[in-house]
């Protein structure tokens, strides 16, 4: 296979869970927020040069892929995996940044007040991830594991979400429970299958799986 050949079907696939298209690079920290989406969540590839309806317009100097570089190493915490390949297509430059899904999950961007943010992908968006899936993440690093035991503040929790869908808000003041302890024991209840997370209307929600 040809590397047109390769790039036209990559961009048949449109942007996607694991596919997002940039036609230029002019804000690092921007690209970083893709970066950090994809090592979260199941890893994906930037096609760089490439606008959104698939036209082919090329990188514009080395600036731009000094950015590339920017984004992963400098605005990343910490630092995301990530490989460049580079494609010379009828006089245009194409890159194609692969991430892998990372195993040292949040991969933060640090925005320019030094605030870090993980985000998720979510079909062919980059959402900020929830206080929920942070606990998550942080928890199945847990070299010693963790438990679930079905204390009073469980079974409160899991008798709020019956037959319902709600925010974490709505938890947390239902329950009248601290809301760091009801991020702790709702990443548990996902972790062990019993509560899941969907992202609906702009928002996370939680309900029981059924």
């Amino acid at each position: 296979m040809d590397d047109k050949y390769y790039l036209q079907s990559l961009i048949k696939e449109g942007e996607h869970q694991q596919q997002d298209f940039k036609y230029r690079v002019s804000d690092a920290l921007k690209l970083a927020k893709s970066v950090s989406a994809f090592a979260n969540t199941d890893g994906g590839r930037l096609l760089i040069g490439v606008r959104d309806d698939g036209n082919m317009s090329g990188v514009r100097d080395e600036e731009e892929i000094y950015m590339m570089h920017q984004a992963a190493y400098r605005y990343c915490r910490p630092e995301a995996s990530i490989k460049f390949d580079t494609y010379h297509i009828d006089g245009r430059t194409i890159v194609v940044a692969t991430v892998p899904p990372s195993d040292r999950r949040p991969i933060c961007v640090v925005d320019d007040e030094s605030k870090p943010r993980a985000y998720i992908r979510i079909a062919d968006e980059n959402i900020v991830a929830s206080p929920v899936h942070i606990a998550i993440w942080r928890e199945s690093q847990n070299s010693q594991g963790t438990m679930l035991t079905y204390t009073d503040s469980v079974r409160k929790i899991l008798s709020i979400l019956q037959d319902q869908s709600l925010t974490l808000n709505l938890i947390v003041r239902r329950s009248r429970l601290p809301r760091p302890k009801v991020i702790i024991l709702l990443a548990r209840l996902i972790r062990f299958h019993v509560v899941h997370w969907e992202y609906r209307n702009q928002q996370f929600v939680f309900s029981l799986i059924k």
